[in-house]
């Protein structure tokens, strides 16, 4: 049994009040001063938890309850934040928004979960005394749930500043911190995101840079710390790669990475290499050639259409792909880097179908049957599409609908399925590799 560390939840009544800003400036700070700083996620995205990694310099993971299961999110969070100091978990939408409007997966689903204090950053730009209307309500909202302190972002001056700390005075929750109006924190945005930290290199670097001088000159890390401490206590069994599949061989698996295939999971690797497989990384913007004895392929998710004139023009990768013999495992990324072709340049052409940016947005989790009425749990996030959608074996049944491609050596779709819920598909893709 494992107890969890000191750890705070960084919420917000909605989506854009600026906790992506406050969580990794507050992690690059403790990190700055000397504290091993476990970073995490609520939620399926890979993006958020790339500038994570950056600040922490240790994997941004996920603590996601619909796609892992309510029953893995303490025994994760354990495995995810063994020799830290402190953690630090960005909530994600606002503080109670889950599945299909209900509490599942929501970051109060998590921080109730973990017993974990809850920080609320409030954007504070066009009101005065009704913040603390707002702080009481998400306060007295859900009793699992212990909203101990704010942080007020988007202060206009200080005569703003007094008001909003005179007014929330009477509710009894310390203000933690006070970050003015602020225009040197420019984060480029994608599709509902921040572009991945992956694609943007230095400037990444400079983003976390910015939010950790933001963060250290505006927010009291010392009360942070403590009230850190005072999450419920719990001891859990970390979750262990090695008690989730059985080695079967050593085969070497080739994960696609760099700026186009930056959406994988820490977990995922952890699997492979626990069932016994070498992971060897491989870039598909650069190298010409799949790692050496390589028998297992995983293609992820990104963004391959911003980077489809690279990915066309290294010829000798797609021909390797489209040859490649050993098993394949691709999601959404990997789907479109398998077809025919993307926005007209030529792609793998390993799956009879062809990938084309779209208007709209699919996003959302998905529950799915696989062949044997098995369900996986996963999630969508796309403004692509792939026409035809699915081969004659598809992937998965979804919503009454067949989707992506499937043979025996080769699974291909839109779904993104974290690993660690579904360890069976990590046993199943290593035994094939071997």
């Amino acid at each position: 049994m494992v107890g969890l560390v000191p750890r705070v939840i960084i919420a917000a009544p909605s989506s854009g009040s600026g906790k992506t800003t406050v969580a990794v400036g507050l992690i690059a700070a403790l990190r700055a001063r000397g504290s091993r700083v476990a970073p995490f996620k609520v939620g399926p995205d890979y993006i958020d938890p790339s500038y994570h990694g950056l600040a922490a310099g240790r994997p941004g993971r996920n603590l996601d309850a619909f796609l892992c299961g309510a029953e893995r999110v303490a025994p994760l969070f354990a495995h995810g934040s063994a020799g830290a100091d402190i953690a630090v978990v960005e909530g994600v939408m606002g503080l109670f928004d889950g599945r299909r409007g209900t509490d599942e997966a929501s970051t109060a689903h998590v921080a109730a979960l973990l017993g974990a204090p809850v920080i609320l950053v409030v954007d504070a730009r066009s009101m005065s005394r009704s913040v603390a209307a707002l702080v009481h309500g998400f306060a007295t909202y859900d009793p699992r749930v212990r909203v101990a302190g704010v942080i007020l972002n988007m202060v206009g001056s200080d005569t703003h500043e007094q008001m909003l700390r005179t007014s929330l005075e009477p509710q009894g929750i310390p203000v933690l911190g006070v970050i003015r109006r602020h225009d040197d924190l420019t984060t480029p945005s994608r599709h509902l995101g921040l572009v991945p930290a992956a694609e943007r290199a230095e400037a990444a670097l400079a983003t976390v840079a910015a939010a950790q001088h933001i963060v250290a000159r505006s927010v009291d890390l010392d009360a942070v710390v403590a009230l850190a401490g005072t999450a419920a206590p719990m001891n859990e069994p970390a979750w262990e790669p090695a008690a989730e599949v059985t080695p079967l061989g050593s085969p070497v698996v080739a994960l696609a990475g760099g700026p186009a295939f930056s959406f994988v999971y820490a977990e995922t690797s952890e699997l492979l290499e626990a069932a016994g497989c070498e992971v060897a990384t491989f870039d598909p913007l650069v190298d010409e050639a799949l790692p050496d004895g390589a028998s297992g392929l995983y293609l992820g998710g990104g963004f391959p259409e911003e980077h489809v004139a690279g990915l066309s023009a290294n010829t000798a990768l797609l021909s390797a792909v489209r040859d490649f013999g050993g098993v394949v495992y691709a999601e959404c990324a990997g789907a479109l880097y398998l077809a025919r072709t993307l926005d007209g340049k030529a792609m793998c052409g390993r799956l009879a179908t062809d990938g084309a940016m779209t208007p709209r947005l699919t996003l959302g989790y998905r529950e799915a049957l696989d062949e044997a009425g098995a369900t996986v749990r996963a999630h969508e996030f796309h403004r692509t599409m792939l026409l035809p959608d699915h081969g004659e074996r598809p992937a998965w049944r979804l919503d009454s609908r067949d989707e992506g491609w499937r043979t025996d050596d080769l699974v291909a779709s839109y779904l993104h399925v974290h690993w660690a819920g579904h360890p069976e598909l990590a046993q199943w893709f290593a035994g094939r590799a071997a």
